[in-house]
């Protein structure tokens, strides 16, 4: 169905033809930070308004759609094709807000050939990009009596000052900066703890010489991968500058190296060399990532993936981290009892709202801000929430140190449905991969991992197991390997 416009003219309703608007109740807290605020574009209010309001729009504006809870009625409207949700919202004034709820647009315009477009502009919303027209043409019909928590929260979310909960953090919760720290130190004491370095990241180049402008002139017209969309840099740059979604698109493109020159421009902090992957060679997982993103951008609550640790280089802005030991599952997070799913139902924000007081008294809780030119590191396992406090560029890599070597292992081998990042078509099974690389190179030190491994889970591999059948064969002369594995270095790539 071809878009149909639609104007004011299409409801014919007057902002002067309507009642003023109510006082919202709610808690003094709450009410100090709406006032902040400005109104919702739509006038829209929080449902909490209809214990004082005569009648509530949604109710006696949304027809047979009314016996709807609001969620389902935006789910609903999800399965309409951008032609038939305007049409929709051309029926009534209630179903005009639900039909202009940002996210059905965003949607849309992602799963539409417009996505792919790369000479579209972004003009501030999803609703005006897709149809390429500014914001206010035509301006937002005002629906002051329409009261809905699902309409308004998320606008409200995109709009809180997120520095009321990432300052004050109490001392015993701080995580600790040092100006750099040696591999002997950050084996012995710190191979478990989450810390940030002030030093090593401002000898690189591209600290000195990477800005939001220099990138910009250099790779404007290259695409990177933004979530579920490839933008080129120089439309993702002006989305960064202009946007209300309640949880923005965070740029974390795996690709950049090869896009870019800026891998000849940073150096692994020395303290972070070690890494055990590096065996694998181009069978590893992805490790690395560049990562850009407006203010509010970032990542929910999570662990790295595979079981490795990781260090994120701020090279412009700050960020904000709260992190949880292993076996600590921070409030509001919700985590399946074989691991493998975890479910995080806020955004950012609104874990903010909702559970960060309650966070700050976890025991083991560590919080902290990352600035430009700092590093931070992040310990296997740790659950880990951060959040762009400023609009902010960096650099990750996740690495397999010896202190957890024991749990990567562990991990590929007991959660296979839960390994990422490999190449599918080359990797099989990356447990098996993995362990016949570091009996190649390191098997000293795979065989103690091994044992910390039987440590951890209180029993041993059982009789046959990888570890058995690579010892045995070495024991019977037979070269260490027992997968019947191509031995031609040619075709290894290809064979697993």
């Amino acid at each position: 169905m071809a878009p149909i416009a639609i104007t004011d003219q299409n409801l014919d309703i007057s902002d002067s033809e309507l009642p003023p608007s109510k006082r919202l109740k709610t808690s003094n807290e709450t009410l100090e930070g709406l006032l902040a605020i400005a109104p919702h574009p739509l006038r829209v209010k929080p449902l909490g308004n209809t214990f004082t309001a005569d009648s509530n729009l949604r109710d006696n504006s949304t027809g047979h759609f009314g016996v709807l809870p609001d969620e389902l009625l935006v789910q609903l409207l999800g399965y309409l094709d951008s032609g038939s949700l305007l049409a929709l919202g051309a029926t009534s004034k209630g179903l005009y807000a639900f039909s202009r709820c940002d996210e059905l647009w965003k949607d849309l315009f992602i799963n539409s050939a417009l996505s792919h477009n790369r000479s579209y502009e972004w003009r501030g919303t999803w609703h005006s990009t897709y149809f390429n027209k500014s914001p206010s043409s035509p301006p937002p019909i005002s629906c002051p009596t329409l009261y809905s928590d699902v309409l308004y929260r998320p606008y409200y979310c995109s709009q809180i000052n997120l520095n009321k909960y990432t300052t004050n953090i109490p001392s015993s919760n701080l995580i600790p900066k040092f100006p750099d720290l040696g591999v002997e130190e950050f084996n012995e004491k710190w191979a478990n703890k989450p810390f940030i370095l002030t030093e090593p990241v401002k000898s690189w180049r591209g600290y000195r010489e990477w800005t939001f402008d220099s990138l910009l002139s250099k790779y404007g017209d290259i695409s990177f991968r933004a979530e579920a969309l490839d933008w080129p840099l120089k439309i993702y740059y002006e989305y960064m500058k202009n946007n209300c979604d309640e949880s923005p698109l965070y740029l974390f493109d795996k690709h950049f190296a090869s896009k870019t020159t800026m891998e000849e421009e940073y150096t692994i902090p020395p303290v972070f060399e070690q890494d055990f992957f590096s065996v694998l060679s181009a069978d590893r997982p992805d490790r690395r990532w560049m990562i850009l993103g407006p203010e509010r951008s970032g990542s929910s609550f999570h662990k790295d993936p595979n079981a490795t640790s990781a260090w994120n280089a701020v090279i412009q802005g700050e960020k904000y981290w709260i992190m949880f030991p292993r076996d600590v599952t921070p409030p509001g997070v919700f985590v399946s009892e074989d691991q493998s799913e975890v479910t995080s139902p806020l955004s950012i924000a609104e874990w903010f709202e909702g559970f960060h007081n309650e966070a700050r008294k976890v025991k083991g809780i560590r919080e902290g801000i990352c600035r430009s030119g700092e590093v931070l590191y992040v310990p296997s396992g740790w659950w880990h929430l951060v959040v762009n406090l400023s609009p902010a560029l960096a650099i990750t890599q996740n690495f397999v140190p010896r202190k957890h070597l024991p749990s990567v292992l562990l991990f590929l081998r007991d959660q296979p449905q839960s390994v990422s990042g490999f190449n599918c078509e080359k990797v099989k099974d990356p447990y098996d991969l993995f362990i016949r690389r570091m009996y190649e190179q390191y098997p000293e030190i795979l065989e103690q991992a091994q044992n910390e491994v039987n440590t951890m889970t209180g029993s041993k591999e059982k009789k046959g197991g990888k570890w058995d059948e690579l010892v045995g064969e070495a024991k019977n002369g037979g070269g260490g390997f027992a997968f019947n594995f191509i031995e031609s270095e040619e075709e290894e790539g290809t064979n697993i």
